[in-house]
Order: structure tokens, then sequence, then C-alpha cells
């Protein structure tokens, strides 16, 4: 008897080493299919990485989509390569699920195929406005971003408009991304301000370095920033310590049951600690199989509307989605321990 074909998902990663989100669609995957799959169909992961000149990450979402006949996909990379990935599934009619990418303006465009996973920088700027000037009741804040990097400029550029929009005083702002720029200098910079607080949009290297110096230095100031910086397929599990207890991100109330036996079972099979986008990246799966479990089709049309129905409890919490594709939900701020949110401030 033959085998039934398996059901296929795409995943676009940003290169072969962001192995995170690979790993934690594979945990999903690995569940649904003990389980019987999609009506006894295997579930299979197919991963395309993005390296090359700009326009590769279209280019592979179109082989995932005509070759590979995916029922869908997920992506788990930059803002940037998001929109070209995004324009390859709108003209062929395939959802997709971000797990990763925070830019609100893959939405803007109103396109039905597209569902985040992840806060919004726009959700995560009001979030940190909230917290900072109307809880904190914070002067003096500092933004350190990097002009040069476009989820940076994305993230940090909605709070300073969300700043701006509420006539709170004007913070300095920080450009890490100026060629030469070392830590202890940036650091320097910081301190001479006097902050009341710091806000880091930079990338996940350059806050890992701000955060180690200003621990090195037993500066305690609160610390706030984009989810994006914990990016944990550029850091190390070092790197990740210098967060706890001080970072401080918007994000959805965790579910702990469900991350604990997430965690255990990631670390048991990959001997490392999941992260932030190994996580979001098994819920936006787990988005996906509960979609093609509802339909029990490759029409994509019938797998949009069942996407656009979701409501599903996922470790980071309930997962559903707006008249456009962003995730609901209130997104309080919570510590980072071990690269991921704990206990609610």
């Amino acid at each position: 008897m033959q085998n039934p074909p398996p059901v296929k998902i795409g995943i676009l990663i940003t290169d072969s080493t962001s192995l995170a989100a690979v790993n934690g669609a594979l945990m999903a995957i690995n569940k649904a299919n003990e389980y019987g799959g999609i009506d006894g169909r295997p579930l299979q992961l197919v991963i395309r990485s993005m390296e090359g000149p700009w326009g590769t990450g279209s280019k592979q979402a179109v082989g995932l989509i005509f070759e590979e006949k995916v029922w869908a996909l997920m992506g788990s990379h930059d803002g940037r390569n998001a929109h070209t990935v995004e324009q390859a599934a709108t003209k062929s009619i395939v959802p997709m699920v971000s797990a990763w990418s925070s830019d609100p303006t893959l939405t803007q465009a109103f396109v039905p195929w597209f569902f985040n996973c992840i806060p919004t920088d726009k959700q995560q700027a009001e979030s940190l406005s909230e917290e900072i000037f109307h809880k904190r009741k914070l002067n003096s804040v500092i933004v350190v971003t990097d002009r040069n990097n476009y989820d940076s400029r994305m993230a940090s550029d909605f709070f300073l408009k969300k700043i701006a929009l509420d006539k709170h005083p004007e913070p300095k702002v920080i450009d890490s991304g100026v060629q030469g720029r070392k830590n202890d200098a940036l650091v320097d910079e910081i301190l001479k301000s006097d902050p009341g607080c710091l806000v880091l949009f930079s990338s996940p290297p350059t806050s890992a370095g701000i955060m180690k110096t200003l621990k090195q230095k037993r500066v305690s100031i609160p610390v706030y920033g984009s989810l994006l910086t914990l990016d944990e397929n550029f850091l190390s599990s070092a790197e990740i310590k210098y967060f706890d207890d001080v970072y401080r991100v918007p994000s959805g109330q965790w579910q702990n049951e469900e991350w604990n036996s997430f965690r255990r079972e990631y670390e048991l099979k990959f001997g490392k600690m999941p992260g932030m986008a190994a996580v979001y990246s098994y819920d936006a799966a787990n988005v996906l199989i509960n979609a093609f479990k509802k339909t029990r089709s490759a029409d994509r049309e019938m797998i949009q509307k069942a996407l656009e129905e979701t409501n599903l409890k996922g470790i980071t919490g309930p997962i559903s989605f707006d008249e456009n594709g962003n995730r609901n939900g209130s997104f309080g701020i919570l510590k980072i321990r071990n690269g991921v949110p704990g206990a609610p401030l």
C-alpha cells in the first residue's frame, strides 16, 4: 500500500545557521504527527534560507509554492525580506504566517493571506510608552537604535512616533550603527545623559554588549526594548544571560505549563534552551496545523478562512487575529529570564 503524500509547510529563514525557528516548527510538526498528522497524512517541514542577493526570499517562496506545493508558508526572518515573501505569497494566493517580523507595514496592504503571530512594532511601542511614561512616570529616556538595520529602524521609529503623538518629552536617540562605535563608548554616552531609563532597539549582539557593559559598571537603570533584540540565532547562551532580570519587553502572558513542557522537550532534543525565535515558530506552526485540521484540505481559500477564525492557546498566550492579520491582545511588560519573558512587573 502506497504511503499517503505529506502535508507540506514551507518555512523561510534568514540563513542556514538560523535554526531556532526550524527547531521550534519541527517540535510542533513532530507532535502533530504523533497524533496522526492530517487525516493520516504526515506533516513535513520544507526549509529554505534566504542567503544571497536581494530578492532571493521571493524566489525561494516561489519554489516552495510551485515546486514543493506547500499548503502554506511560515516566515522567521527580518521585515525587509518579509515584504518580498509576502508579495510572492499574495500573487500565488498562499496563506503565510509570520513567526518573527514585527513590521506593522506588512499588514497595512490589507492582504487577507498574511497573519502575524508576534506583536507588531506599533503594538510594542504602545505597551512600552504606557509602561514608561504612564505607569512608571520615567523621564530622560534614552533610545538606542541602528539606523542601518531595517528592523531596528522600524521598531524605534514607531516608538518615537508614539512618544510624539502623546506629547511626551522627546528622548535622546543614539545611533549604534555608526561604524566603529564600541560598547564602552555607547554606554559612556548613555550615562552622560543621566538616563531615567534605556530603550534598546539595536541588534541582538549590540544590545547584549550594552547590557554586559552596564552590568560590569554596576549601573542599575530600567532597561526596556523590542522583542527582536532577543533573537537567539545571533546570541550565545552567555550573551542571553546579560538580559536576565533587567531587560523588559512587551509580550503576552506566557502559559507556564505549556512553556515548561516545551522547554524540557526542546532541551532534550536539541541540547540547549529554546529562545524567542523557537517559541514563536512553534506557536506559528501550531496555528497552521490547527487550520489544516479544520479544513482537511489543501484548498488555500479554506485555509485562509480557518486562519481568520484562529482561537488558539499558544505558549506565548492566546492567539487570534484582527481583520488585518495582526495578533489580537494586550501585551504587558515582562522581565526576561533565560532569553524569554517571565512574570509581569
